[in-house]
């Protein structure tokens, strides 16, 4: 039976877009480069910034400066350009009454925490995993940060574990560890990505999450 749902943060929780994009923007106007639509910003969301940032134009060379500019908005003003979804803190409670919560995130651990402490979320997670902060080694891909979860939970992939997040990434990570992933519509992923991607279900309230999550474990999928 299911014991544990890891839930991530950007999307899923939090739209978190508004502060992302304008420390974004901050940093390639500080580093010298065009900067990103809003379009371009929430198309990226997700995936660890090494990732997405040759395809906005950042060569190798410069992606971590870019991500040091980045930070300095973002940990002192963007981290708080950021609004709860409805729903999301009884969804959690729900989640809660049957199985351990973790957060599993691609930001950074120290991060993802303040996020949530400031939303008043903390109480709902066993552990909340998080990317390292170094950009050349550690934890950096959602399957990563799912492994890490793991160790910290001190339990084994299989079908009692499922994942819960809004973009393709999320889906990859889970099945790297060959764990569901439950996608949500409200975040910056599309039904089609998440769908292509490999989700057992998509849904499109956070009330729904719950039945979605035992009625994965029903339909003998996993």
């Amino acid at each position: 039976m299911r014991t544990h749902v890891l839930v991530d943060l950007d999307g899923t929780i939090s739209d978190s877009s508004v502060g992302i994009a304008r420390s974004l923007q901050h940093a390639f106007r500080t580093c010298g480069y065009r900067p990103p639509t809003d379009a371009e910003v929430r198309a990226a969301i997700g995936p660890p910034f090494e990732i997405t940032f040759p395809k906005m134009g950042i060569p190798e060379r410069d992606i971590e400066r870019v991500i040091t500019a980045y930070r300095q908005r973002y940990e002192d003003i963007g981290l708080f350009e950021n609004e709860m979804y409805d729903g999301i803190d009884a969804m959690l409670t729900e989640l809660g009454e049957q199985y351990t919560l973790a957060l599993a995130t691609a930001k950074p651990q120290h991060s993802a925490v303040r996020i949530t402490e400031h939303f008043g979320l903390t109480d709902h997670f066993a552990y909340q995993a998080g990317a390292s902060p170094e950009v050349a080694s550690g934890r950096r891909t959602k399957a990563d940060v799912i492994g890490h979860a793991f160790d910290q939970l001190g339990i084994d992939a299989g079908g009692h574990v499922v994942m819960l997040g809004d973009r393709d990434h999320d889906v990859e990570g889970a099945t790297a560890h060959d764990i569901d992933c439950i996608g949500v519509t409200w975040g910056f992923g599309s039904p089609a990505e998440l769908r292509d991607a490999g989700a057992v279900a998509v849904v499109d309230r956070p009330s729904d999450v719950a039945a979605a999550v035992s009625a994965t474990y029903r339909s003998g999928q996993r």
